[in-house]
């Protein structure tokens, strides 16, 4: 939960997932959209090489879970 419109700081904040839960919590509500938001995996070229057991499993289940069977 959000501080500042608790304490009135802040009348505005930006909610950074589509639950709106922190917004609700906080007695506001939406007024824009400023952007759509994804995530991304980033792995070092070096590590993925050399750690690629350890790695391979984390990929596989990312690539599950955006692509089930």
């Amino acid at each position: 939960m959000e501080l500042a419109p608790l304490v009135k700081l802040s009348d505005v904040i930006v909610d950074l997932v589509s639950s709106g839960s922190t917004l609700k919590a906080n007695g506001l509500v939406a007024v824009a959209e400023v952007m759509d938001i994804s995530a991304r995996l980033i792995v070092n070229q070096a590590a993925l090489k050399l750690k690629r057991a350890e790695i391979q499993p984390l990929l596989d289940s990312f690539g599950k879970a955006i692509k089930p069977d």
